[in-house]
């Protein structure tokens, strides 16, 4: 039996050891095929999601939403600038950077190779990376974040971080954390080829023995990446615009890598003051997919119909990976989750700069919500949690976890 039946053969058997604004929005022609809803139902629904989308935008919400409901719009608007300068509005057509949701693309795409039989879950990344120096760590590691690998913006800085124990004036002993410039391992802009041989060469040690427990860490799939590339013989950006962009209609999605450089439109702290690019903003794989809440909306029906991966490999990767805490937060094979006795929340958000995003699929109840926000906005996380509420017979009131 290969690994890729085995998997969902024991997947399969844990599950069944264990059961017993106001105005009229437009729905896009590109979604109007799926009819599942009466005219009713959608007002239904849209009343209830009003009143937080309303909230939302009072707090300065600069972005796009979506929400849906058997791949029927309910509701959608764009609000804000996308350049707050020349003051260019959002609009649907209107690319924003997803942050760490971009996960969730290089999750599937390593799902579809595995599939494909390209490789095996439990394969060490050393067997597909050589000059990657950790043995222990395999390619489930990576997906599910329990390698234990320290993130790579804490290595690759340009400054030396020490910090020392003094006495303060009652004579305990108090850290003081001193920073000195110091020679850059790259210069410029960071790649994730330059990720991968800062761990050949300098080794840093691990933050815990792999598979011993879960931590949420970029450079994970940044690795993903590059295993990626070595998999389809091309490279990230080409490949999820053949893999997923393109067969999915997401003609407005990208991945942003050194080429984009020149055309870098920041996003904006809260105060409208705009983020500059910096030295990990050509890194691919745990973030820099831009897209719009329309074709995110083409992201999540590709994944309900499964254009991409079976049915079943997408069950498993919405099963929990990490036990070692209780609680009901947990992460699969690229995405989280909050795990009630009834069904599960199927989510990532992500943050960079000042880039907001969240991805909702409300599996059992056919739905899903779609935030993407270029001001930096924590509100985007709250008022996506509430819209759950709109579907959900009891009130949803659980944080969803936001930032790593």
């Amino acid at each position: 039996m290969t690994q890729k039946f085995l998997y969902i053969s024991l997947f399969f058997a844990a599950t069944l050891s264990c059961s017993s604004s106001g105005e009229k929005l437009e729905i896009p022609k590109v979604f109007s095929k799926t009819v599942g809803l009466k005219e009713s139902e959608k007002e239904k629904y849209r009343k209830l999601l009003q009143p937080y989308y309303d909230s939302l935008k009072r707090t300065g919400f600069s972005g796009g939403i979506i929400v849906a409901k058997k791949g029927e719009v309910i509701l959608e608007d764009y609000t804000g600038y996308y350049d707050w300068k020349q003051k260019i509005p959002i609009e649907s057509n209107t690319p924003l950077h997803v942050a760490s949701v971009s996960k969730t693309f290089t999750a599937i795409a390593m799902l579809h190779f595995w599939e494909n039989e390209a490789f095996q879950l439990d394969d060490a990344v050393q067997k597909y990376l050589p000059e990657f120096p950790y043995k222990d760590i395999t390619i489930h590691s990576l997906l599910s974040h329990r390698s234990g690998l320290p993130n790579y913006a804490n290595l690759l800085t340009d400054y030396i971080t020490t910090v020392k124990y003094v006495k303060n004036k009652r004579g305990k002993k108090v850290p003081v954390t001193t920073r000195k410039k110091a020679a850059p391992f790259v210069e410029g802009y960071v790649e994730n080829k330059d990720v991968l041989r800062y761990f050949a060469v300098k080794k840093p040690g691990l933050v815990f023995r792999p598979n011993s427990r879960f931590q949420y860490c970029n450079s994970n799939y940044v690795l993903l990446a590059l295993l990626l590339e070595k998999f389809s013989g091309k490279s990230y950006p080409q490949l999820m615009k053949d893999l997923i962009f393109d067969p999915l209609g997401m003609k407005d999605s990208y991945i942003f890598d050194k080429s984009h450089v020149s055309n870098y439109q920041p996003s904006y702290f809260a105060n409208l003051r705009p983020y500059p690019i910096d030295k990990f903003d050509c890194l691919y794989g745990d973030k820099n997919v831009y897209t719009t809440a329309r074709d995110l909306l083409q992201w999540e029906q590709g994944l309900a119909q499964h254009k991409i991966i079976s049915p079943e490999t997408l069950s498993m990767a919405y099963e929990p990976q990490s036990f070692e805490k209780p609680g009901i937060h947990n992460y699969g094979l690229g995405w989280r989750m909050i795990l009630y006795p009834e069904k599960k929340v199927i989510y990532h958000n992500g943050w960079w700069h000042g880039n907001n995003a969240v991805f909702t699929r409300l599996v059992d109840d056919n739905a899903t919500i779609i935030i993407t926000g270029n001001r930096y906005n924590e509100a985007i996380y709250r008022f996506g949690r509430r819209m759950n509420n709109a579907f959900f017979a009891v009130s949803d009131t659980t944080l969803l976890e936001e930032m790593p």
